[in-house]
């Protein structure tokens, strides 16, 4: 098991990554670059990006949307699949997000691939 958002976390999130292989994303999310600012981490703010459906450690220089949230409200969107956290997050100004919007709009009406869900289910069982 691996600290939420740790280097170890994102070494291990890698691993399972390449041997899940084609992760059929849909078409609507493959071409999706977000960066992530957390807050709160163990290491303190984490840099992250989603790109095409797959977590990367940093900021990526093709996201044109960064959001930023606390660490408790990422675990709940990204590792428990939370669908409701991500809309009260944003309500209540726990989500700050600067540039094209459209992007998570995108994530959030898209519907994960089989694989997709298998990959979260793993990432889920090794995250602390």
């Amino acid at each position: 098991m691996a600290v939420f958002l740790s280097s170890e976390w994102f070494a291990e999130v890698e691993k399972l990554t390449q041997l899940s292989g084609d992760l059929e994303v849909p078409a609507s999310l493959a071409s999706v670059v977000l960066n992530i600012s957390v807050s709160g981490a163990a290491d303190g703010q984490v840099d992250m990006c989603l790109n095409g459906g797959r977590f990367e450690q940093g900021h990526n220089s093709q996201g044109t949307t960064k959001m930023t949230l606390p660490v408790d409200l990422a675990r709940r969107i990204f590792i428990e699949d939370d669908k409701s956290a991500g809309m009260q997050g944003f309500m209540s100004g726990q989500i700050r997000v600067e540039g094209d919007m459209s992007k998570l709009m995108a994530m959030q009406s898209a519907r994960p691939s089989d694989k997709q869900k298998q990959l979260l289910a793993e990432i889920r069982a090794i995250t602390q």
